[in-house]
C-alpha cells in the first residue's frame, strides 16, 4: 500500500492530479513506521486493526474511526480483516483552513468510538462508509461528492472537539461563539507563526485581550498554556526536520524558532522524553 517510501516519510501517491486516495483494505501487512503531509483516516469494516501513532498504541473494533494528522509518526500492525484506509491532502484549498486549527487537539491522533463520541460516531461511519462507496464507484463527479461528505465529516469532528468539553462555558451564548471563532483564528496564527519569535503580549494585542485575560481564555479553550502550546508547535516541526540527517541538531533548533540549543534541548526532551539526537536515530535506524 504504502508506495513511495524515503526513510520514514512516506509521499502519497495521488493519481490524475487528485488530492484523495482510498483503500479497501484487506492485505495481511505490517507498515513501517512513517509519516505524511495528508490527513488520514483508517476504519476497520471486518475485525480489529492496531495503530501506534508516536508510540501511543489504538486499538479498533470494527466501526471504530481513526483520525491521524499529518506528520504523525505511525506504524500499522499486520491483522486479519478489512478497513477503509482514507488519505486527504488538507494543503489543496481555503475549506480545510479553519479545521487545521483544530489539528493540534487531535494530536498525535483521535479515536471516534460509541463509548468515546456517541453524539457524532454513527454519522461519522455513515459517512466513511459514503466516501467509500463514492469512491470505488468511478461515476461522474464522484470526487466532487467525496469531497463533499469529507466535508461533513472534518466539521462534525470539528464541532465536537470544540464543544466538548463546554468553551467558555461561563459567557452568554453570543460571546461564546465569539470567543470560540477567535481562538480559532488565533491557534491557526500560532500554527503557521511558530517558528518565528512571537510572543504571550504579541498575541494577546493581535487578539484584542489583556495578556493577563488572553492567557485565562486560551487554557480555557486548548486546556494548556500559550507557551506550552507553542513549544508543542515548535516541536512538532522540529520532529519533521529531525527525520533528514543532513540538518544539524543546532539547525534544527533555529529553524524550529529557538534562539538557544540548551532551551531546545530541554523543551524537547519535556515534551517527547527523549533527546533529539535519540529521536533521530529511533526513526533514521
Amino acid at each position: 500500500m504504502i508506495k513511495y517510501l524515503d526513510g520514514v516519510r512516506e509521499t502519497v501517491g495521488f493519481e490524475n492530479n487528485s488530492s484523495l486516495m482510498l483503500f479497501d483494505n484487506t492485505d495481511y501487512e505490517e507498515y513501517p513506521v512513517h509519516w505524511h503531509t495528508p490527513i488520514e483516516l483508517i476504519m476497520p469494516t471486518e475485525g480489529t486493526y492496531d495503530v501506534d501513532c508516536n508510540q501511543i498504541p489504538f486499538h479498533m473494533r470494527k466501526g471504530d474511526i481513526i483520525v491521524i494528522i499529518p506528520g504523525t509518526l505511525h506504524h500499522m500492525k499486520a491483522c486479519h480483516g478489512r478497513r477503509i484506509i482514507f488519505q486527504v491532502d488538507m494543503n489543496s484549498g481555503k475549506p480545510f483552513e479553519e479545521f487545521t486549527a483544530f489539528l493540534p487537539f487531535l494530536q498525535p491522533a483521535v479515536l471516534i468510538t460509541p463509548e468515546e463520541a456517541p453524539a457524532i460516531h454513527e454519522e461519522a461511519m455513515s459517512l466513511m462508509f459514503g466516501i467509500r462507496d463514492e469512491y470505488l464507484s468511478d461515476t461522474p463527479l464522484y470526487e466532487t461528492s467525496v469531497y463533499a461528505k469529507f466535508l461533513q465529516l472534518i466539521v462534525l469532528i470539528g464541532r465536537q472537539i470544540a464543544s466538548t468539553p463546554a468553551k467558555f462555558a461561563d459567557t452568554k451564548p453570543t460571546k461564546q461563539k465569539e470567543y470560540i471563532d477567535k481562538f480559532i483564528s488565533i491557534c491557526q496564527y500560532i500554527n503557521q507563526h511558530c517558528t518565528e519569535d512571537i510572543t504571550l503580549e504579541q498575541v494577546a494585542a493581535l487578539a484584542g485581550f489583556s495578556k493577563y485575560h488572553f492567557s485565562r481564555l486560551f487554557k480555557e479553550f486548548t486546556n494548556i498554556s500559550f507557551y506550552k502550546y507553542l513549544n508543542n508547535q515548535r516541536i512538532s516541526y522540529a520532529e519533521k526536520l529531525l527525520l533528514d540527517p543532513n540538518i544539524n541538531i543546532t539547525e534544527v533548533a533555529i529553524h524550529s524558532g529557538y534562539n538557544s540549543i540548551s532551551a531546545f534541548m530541554r523543551m524537547f526532551k519535556i515534551i517527547k522524553n527523549c533527546t533529539p539526537t535519540e529521536f533521530r536515530n529511533m526513526y533514521q535506524s
